[in-house]
């Protein structure tokens, strides 16, 4: 085989997982729950690389529900900004073990909790930016209800991502 296709395969697997990586990592910046619930799915399906993570159906049924209740509660006017201290350090933290459980060939746990909490920073900061501070007109409701489906789809296209892969 040649070796540029050896590099280049490797090189693929490589960015295949940071990607996962940084998706579950800025997942958890756009809603933390959400991160929390795709990591219990993939789980459940067997495709992370971190055995204490439960795989059952009541742990998975109960993230579910937090990242449904975290989504409700977040437009609600006493809704903590995403941006404070202990809010942005959980976020940072499930960050870093979502992207060292779904990092995937090529990248070593490590990696892929650097690159989940860098994950973890941009979508704290750019869902916020994006989102605007309050739910007080029609379109911060639009923008609000968008980052909801973003998050959703995200969790959505990690959970497949990580199921294609084959990885236990």
């Amino acid at each position: 085989m040649d070796t540029r296709m050896i590099c280049s395969a490797a090189w693929s697997d490589m960015m295949e997982g940071l990607w996962k990586a940084f998706g579950i990592g800025f997942l958890s910046g756009l809603r933390s729950m959400s991160g929390v619930a795709a990591l219990s799915w993939a789980a459940s399906f067997g495709h992370i690389r971190i055995g204490w993570i439960s795989r059952g159906p009541e742990t998975r049924g109960l993230a579910t529900l937090a990242a449904l209740a975290e989504m409700a509660g977040d437009k609600m006017p006493f809704a903590p900004d995403r941006r404070i201290v202990p809010s942005f350090l959980v976020r940072l933290v499930l960050g870093a073990v979502g992207g060292a459980a779904l990092a995937g060939g090529g990248v070593s746990k490590t990696e892929g909790a650097v690159t989940g909490v860098a994950g973890a920073v941009a979508g704290t900061l750019l869902g916020r930016a994006a989102r605007g501070g309050t739910t007080r007109s029609d379109s911060d409701w639009v923008r609000a209800l968008t980052e909801d489906a973003l998050a959703a789809s995200l969790a959505v296209a990690l959970i497949r991502s990580a199921a294609r892969t084959g990885r236990t």
